[in-house]
């Protein structure tokens, strides 16, 4: 880590102007929260892999900052040279540059990896000291970086419309439409969900999200897609081509964006005098005839500087909440796939019970008992790596199935209170009957993406360990059951899954919900269900997906968090007050709690109502999918009480 910091700082020092300090983010040229392995700077540099972070590194110091998720797992992968730095307790990284960074400072960045947003946002702090944000004509990470993994070559594949549920000429149409609303004659796409969603492709350029790297414009009557041409067969070019959707070459983004800027971008579909007379017929506003629309959180600030910031309609992507608002075949599909899913998830923790009993002596998943303390040999003990690929093993087997939504996280006992803990072969911990095991897991299927969390014990919980799992297991039904009116956001109802914490002062430092792709990425937003004010932003709306995944962790003991996704519904009320319309939720995750984690004499007389409805609901939904041990199993598990 010394020697990629000081060579760094010599490529810092050289720089023409010569740099006070360097920005290392997380994200990708599209601003991606997961990203391929060649995009992995940040990591590179600080050796921290979160999902979620940003380097500083300084002529003297090296800084990094991350969010609640991923507090004890940085202060464990960080070197002695880094400072962490905890977003939500700590200055902004921006406060801190304008408050520690000389005068006149330069701040460097790949202007490839910083949002038009955080660069807007910078550039508003460092006036205050004349500092500048300088974008370096290369990636000074990638210089030093000579292993870095070659490019992703994976083909383009089509998404069916029997899983898609939506033409792409469709949502050209409801596109259009938004552009003539907003008085923009062209959308610049960045995001990879979005570009995957509005073209009915997907890849696997990323792991665990099936998506391709490319970026895309549509304006008016013209659509082009810029992608490695080398990843596109005869048959997606055919079906292009049929779309009138024009391929071009990845790195031509940056030039087709500045000639979109000056309207001198010409698809092969639609003649020069073809465009103008579709944009005539737009009837925009005369006094903004010339807008073009990006999205300020995706698209980076290398293309966002090409175009004139006079002509810029900086909001929201439209296509980020058409994606949200699934259809009913993706509906259909996505409860199809928690079936399966929760199907395969069952009969893990069937096959867990039946380990951990044999080869450690716990108790087992019912019975609350001291472990007799058996020892398995070398070659037969369980690990957090090895039992969480029997679950992959069990999901793999289901139909439509494509891979993992996201690294595992198996966790026994301290592990567990990392929140978004990764085992490793060589470092993982062996599974403990006399611990809280928490498994976090998902996957991506054809028809939709999964997520789903559950905690388990298979010896004898401690009062503390129920205690807790009843408070979280409370927020979790109350957030679940929540019947809400039509424009209520996320960030209103987060109460709802803490307040059963709050009661013991206890809390997470998590959002509570995210919304869920269809055969996309596992985290989608626009909504949210958070304490961030960014879950102000958008309401709720039906036919949405969010996940309700409330959690507590104790540091250096145990993590608890369970997890179901919901559709949102219309819901049916005796009133309707202000005539909104009311809204709730459908839980459409299957997979039982454990009981004898709960304090009964905790619960209101409701929720074990609810819970003995889920728990008869799981058992027959997921009936068809067991063997005769593994139904036996499950009715223990689902019995009433």
């Amino acid at each position: 880590m010394s020697e990629i910091l000081s060579s760094l700082r010599s490529l810092m020092a050289s720089h023409s102007p010569p740099l006070d300090a360097l920005v290392v983010p997380s994200e990708d040229y599209h601003q991606s929260e997961y990203v391929s392995a060649r995009d992995k700077r940040r990591e590179f540099v600080s050796g921290f892999s979160g999902s979620a972070g940003l380097a500083l590194i300084t002529k003297k110091e090296a800084r990094l900052w991350t969010d609640g998720r991923y507090f004890l797992q940085a202060l464990q992968q960080l070197s002695d040279e880094w400072t962490l730095m905890r977003m939500g307790e700590d200055p902004l990284v921006e406060v801190w540059m304008s408050d520690n960074l000389p005068e006149e400072a330069n701040i460097g960045v790949d202007s490839w990896c910083v949002s038009v947003d955080t660069a807007n946002r910078w550039g508003k702090s460092f006036a205050k000291k004349n500092q500048k944000l300088i974008t370096t004509t290369t990636d000074l990470v990638d210089e030093v970086w000579k292993s870095r993994p070659p490019s992703e070559m994976s083909p383009v594949v089509v998404h069916p419309l029997e899983f898609a549920g939506r033409s792409v000429s469709h949502k050209f149409e409801d596109l259009r439409a938004k552009l003539k609303q907003e008085g923009a004659r062209g959308l610049v796409i960045a995001a990879l969900d979005e570009v995957a969603w509005l073209y009915n492709i997907r890849g696997t350029d990323v792991a665990y999200c099936p998506v391709v790297h490319a970026f895309a414009i549509l304006t008016t009557d013209s659509a082009f897609l810029y992608v490695d041409k080398k990843k596109v067969s005869d048959e997606a070019n055919s079906y292009f081509n049929g779309l009138g959707v024009e391929v071009r070459e990845y790195t031509d983004v940056i030039s087709d964006v500045a000639l979109l800027a000056s309207d001198r971008l010409i698809s092969s579909f639609a003649s020069k005098t073809v465009q103008h007379e579709a944009a005539k017929d737009m009837e925009i506003d005369s006094d903004q005839p010339d807008r073009l629309w990006v999205d300020p959180a995706s698209c980076c600030y290398a293309l966002y500087s090409k175009l004139d910031a006079e002509k810029v309609l900086l909001q929201p992507s439209p296509i980020s909440l058409s994606k949200a608002l699934k259809n009913p075949v993706e509906l259909e599909g996505i409860k199809n796939a928690h079936v399966r899913d929760g199907a395969a998830v069952v009969q893990y923790l069937v096959w867990l019970d039946n380990q951990m009993q044999e080869l450690y002596g716990a108790s087992g998943y019912f019975l609350e008992a001291e472990a007799s303390k058996k020892k398995p040999s070398e070659t037969s003990k369980l690990t957090e790596v090895t039992v969480s690929d029997k679950l992959e093993s069990l999901r793999a087997s289901k139909e439509h199935f494509r891979g993992l939504s996201f690294p595992t996280i198996s966790s026994v006992g301290s592990n567990a209170a990392v929140i978004h803990y990764s085992p490793e072969p060589e470092a993982c911990a062996e599974m403990d009957p006399d611990k809280i095991y928490l498994c976090d897991s998902g996957a991506q299927y054809l028809d939709g993406t999964t997520d789903i969390t559950r905690t388990v014990h298979f010896g004898k919980p401690s009062a503390h360990e129920k205690e807790c799992y009843t408070a979280v297991f409370k927020g979790h039904v109350a957030l679940g059951n929540a019947r809400f009116p039509k424009g209520t956001n996320g960030y209103t109802l987060d109460i709802l899954a803490r307040a059963p914490l709050w009661k013991y002062g206890l809390d997470y430092r998590h959002g509570t919900g995210h919304g869920v792709g269809s055969y996309l990425c596992v985290h989608e937003g626009p909504h949210q269900v958070s304490f961030r004010p960014s879950a102000r932003n958008v309401p709720l709306q039906a036919t949405m997906t969010v996940t309700d995944e409330p959690g507590y962790y104790e540091d250096g003991n145990f993590g608890i968090r369970l997890e179901n996704v919901l559709v949102v519904n219309d819901a049916e009320t005796e009133f309707n007050f202000g005539d909104k319309g009311y809204l709730q939720f459908e839980h459409i995750t299957w997979a039982p709690y454990q009981v004898k984690l709960i304090d009964l004499d905790e619960l209101t007389r409701e929720e074990i109502d609810w819970l003995n409805t889920y728990h008869s609901k799981c058992k027959d939904i997921l009936a068809p999918f067991m063997n005769q041990t593994e139904m036996e199993w499950l009715k223990k598990a689902t019995e009433p009480f």
